[in-house]
């Protein structure tokens, strides 16, 4: 793969489907094109209801009928859930968050939240972390929602939960993430952090594209074993962490 052998990850936990509304791709097409570019895994993380156009409660409770395994990849079931306000709430109830293999949570336009600045975005993502079923926060380096990034990553190394390097972040949105990333990695490395890294595809062709997302491991000198989606194996070990079981069947 492109990213060099150190960092060949192998499973891609942010990818979106049609159900997300603004992505262009089925999950069958998105299964292909995982398997060309050779991950063993991805996992079907569309937009929660309160983003515009997004599935509904039911497209998440369903996804159970999604083969595991399709076209030689394993097909895992997730969410890019909306955090709502600065309690952490989310669109989704827990019964439905409890039904899926990883939950990730973050701050989004057009969603109903209406916290401004610093303060209120940094206990937003804090109450989200504090959320027994968030396993990920994504992009928590947009510039839209400066936060205050040690606490966050301070946070989340307390709790076990992983921080995301979005890799779509530096091809087409959240223009001006890249000093946020930076700051946030080299932290994640000083406290001991878990990372995620996705690549946000909303189309198919981009699943499994880290090319950026690398860069800026590499800058910071993260550990591989720190990615929790390194491999099939690690994330496993990251969800049994969490108390969850990964379960491939």
């Amino acid at each position: 793969m492109a990213e060099g052998k150190e960092y060949a990850i192998r499973v891609d936990p942010h990818v979106h489907s049609i159900s997300s509304g603004h992505a262009y791709s089925t999950i069958e097409e998105c299964a292909r094109a995982a398997a060309e570019r050779g991950l063993e895994a991805f996992a079907v993380a569309d937009h929660g209801p309160a983003i515009p156009g997004s599935g509904n409660l039911y497209h998440f409770w369903n996804l159970k009928v999604i083969p595991r395994r399709w076209h030689g990849v394993w097909v895992l079931r997730s969410v890019e859930a909306n955090i709502l306000d600065r309690h952490g709430s989310l669109d989704l109830p827990d019964k439905v968050l409890a039904s899926l293999d990883l939950v990730q949570a973050g701050l989004h336009p057009y969603t109903g939240y209406e916290g401004e600045g610093v303060e209120d975005h940094t206990a937003a993502l804090l109450a989200a972390i504090s959320h027994p079923l968030v396993d990920v926060i994504v992009h928590p380096d947009n510039p839209s929602y400066p936060v205050d990034m040690e606490r966050v990553v301070e946070a989340a190394a307390g709790a076990g939960k992983a921080l995301e390097v979005n890799n779509s972040s530096f091809v087409y949105t959240r223009e001006g993430s890249g000093d946020n990333c930076r700051l946030m990695a080299r932290l994640a490395v000083e406290r001991g952090c878990l990372l995620s890294v996705g690549s946000d595809a909303h189309v198919a062709d981009f699943a499994g594209e880290f090319s950026h997302a690398v860069e800026i491991l590499r800058e910071a000198g993260v550990d591989p074993r720190s990615v929790i989606n390194y491999s099939i194996e690690r994330l496993g070990e990251f969800l049994a962490s969490r108390g969850k079981r990964l379960v491939l069947a």
